[in-house]
């Protein structure tokens, strides 16, 4: 099993809605209502996006901001005292996304 970690970035739009994409994966990007939603969305995204890439015979591409580990892994989100915008997607299963609130 391999994990892949993808760094993902997010930005609140004016309507106060939240974006959130990989720039590892080209047109990779959802929206929620908030910061918490677009991740998930985005968790969800990039899954579909690396089984649809492995369905083709493709590559994942490792550029910049991805990391593979041979083993699985959790990955945790925790909210930081000011406002950060880079943060982790795993998309390989088994992997818990525990978001401190």
């Amino acid at each position: 099993m391999k994990t892949y970690i993808f760094h993902a970035e997010v930005e609140e739009e004016e309507d106060g809605r939240w974006s959130a994409w990989v720039e590892a994966l080209p047109g990779c990007a959802v929206w929620g209502y908030s910061k918490e939603e677009a991740l998930e969305a985005l968790h969800d995204a990039a899954q579909a996006y690396i089984e649809v890439l492995k369905e083709k015979g493709r590559e994942v591409p490792l550029t910049e901001g991805v990391e593979t580990l041979d083993t699985p892994a959790v990955a945790v989100n925790v909210r930081a005292a000011i406002s950060a915008s880079l943060f982790t997607v795993c998309v390989v299963r088994p992997c818990v996304n525990l978001s401190a609130r």
